[in-house]
């Protein structure tokens, strides 16, 4: 079993910035992929960004291209998104994902996560 806890949402600006943390407790953290996904009102939940459990590879929606950071600290259980030039379209509730991964693999579908947090809001204003 794993429990993931995301953290750092809240209201911002359009152009400005947050930087999500999720911690992963209940198993081997290290070696699980993680993901994060958002799902906005009235919106099927999206994929956003995703990472290997080394780190070594990372994979991102278009939407979250040039813009958004996926990145992992193995020692501290705990995966991040920074997010930086924020738009009111990225209002949504964030949700990380873990499943368990013996590879450099990455996965960008709901269905291939085993391990869900609760999500934590983020609202951009205009």
């Amino acid at each position: 079993q794993a429990h993931l806890a995301e953290s750092g949402g809240g209201l911002v600006q359009a152009g400005g910035s947050l930087k999500l943390s999720c911690a992963a407790s209940g198993r081997t953290f290290s070696r699980s992929a993680m993901g994060w996904f958002r799902q906005a009102p009235g919106k099927e939940r999206e994929f956003v960004a995703a990472i290997s459990w080394s780190g070594g590879n990372s994979y991102y929606a278009d939407s979250a291209k040039g813009r958004f950071t996926i990145s992992r600290d193995n020692a501290k259980g705990t995966v991040y998104l920074q997010m930086n030039s924020l738009k009111p379209e990225d209002t949504a509730v964030y949700y990380c994902a873990a499943r368990y991964s013996s590879g450099s693999y990455i996965y960008t579908t709901e269905g291939e996560y085993t391990y869900w947090g609760q999500g934590t809001q983020v609202t951009v204003s205009s």
